[in-house]
Formats: C-alpha cells, structure tokens, sequence
C-alpha cells in the first residue's frame, strides 16, 4: 500500500470475489467504504461502536466490525458483505433458514447476524440453543425476541449438517 501525492492510500481489497483498487482516505472506515464506495448497503451502521453488530463482515472469513475498522487496515485481503453470500437465484443456507423460519423482521440487523453466524457455524456444526444465544449476543435486534432467530440459526444448522 502506497501513499498518493493527496494523502490518500491505494487500497487493494477483494470484496465479495471481486478485487478492487481505489485511493481511499486513511480515515475512511470499512463500514462507509463499502456502503458509500462500493455501494455494498447491505452493511448497515447502527451504533458506530461496534456494539450492536449491524456492520458485521467477514475479513478472511472471520466476523469483524467495520465500523471499527479503517478500509486501509483491510488491506490485501477478502470481505464478505450480505451481499456476497449468495444470490436471489440460490440462496446461502443461512439466508434460505432466515427466510423460512421468520428469522427477520425489519432486516436492518439480519445482514450483521447472518455474517456473524456463518463462521460461527463452520465452528460449530451441531450448536445447542444455549451456544446459538451466545453466538449472537453481540448483535442488537430491536424487533424480534430473537426466538425466530435462533430457529433459523438451528434449522441452517440442522441442513448443512445432515
């Protein structure tokens, strides 16, 4: 990574299996790069502090907060937003269970759920009820009592698992 003339840094970064490179601020969070740059919404900004999981990617398959990370720091590596899952054609697993298991109401923390939870199940294979609520405890839901949730997270478990 290189410094420009304009104080700005060539960013190289593989974002949903495409690679780009653009010339980003050293102040520019993850979050706003992939939402106002690469117009990626599904990475949602709710508290800013990394309390809530809205922005929840995944950086070399692992969950990360974007809102707590500069664009720079992701540097020479691979995200996954919601969006790089799957596709309207074929869903992800964990999208498919969301969907029929009423997982989701107003959807603005499902994004940072589903990235949250499917390193989680690549870890966990056959979770427990009790691992699932822990799983997901860093991620605010202001619609659901999260009972939904955690079904779909099992019937995601249960398919992929078989």
């Amino acid at each position: 990574m290189k410094t420009t003339a304009q104080n700005l840094f060539d960013l190289s970064v593989t974002v949903n299996g495409t690679r780009y490179e653009q010339a980003v601020e050293p102040r520019t969070l993850l979050s706003d790069f992939l939402r106002h740059e690469l117009g990626l919404t599904g990475t949602h900004v709710g508290c800013e502090h990394g309390v809530c999981g809205a922005c929840t990617v995944l950086l070399n398959g692992e969950s990360v907060r974007s809102c707590l990370m500069f664009a720079v720091q992701a540097h020479g590596r691979e995200i996954t937003t919601v969006e790089g899952l799957g596709t309207i054609e074929k869903l992800h697993p964990i999208q498919e269970a969301f969907h029929e298991a009423h997982g989701l109401q107003c959807g603005f923390c499902t994004p940072g759920i589903l990235t949250t939870v499917v390193p989680f199940l690549e870890q966990n294979p056959h979770p427990s009820e009790e691992e699932i609520r822990e799983a997901i405890s860093g991620n605010v839901c202001r619609c659901t009592g999260y009972q939904h949730i955690v079904d779909a997270i099992k019937l995601a478990s249960d398919r992929m698992n078989k």
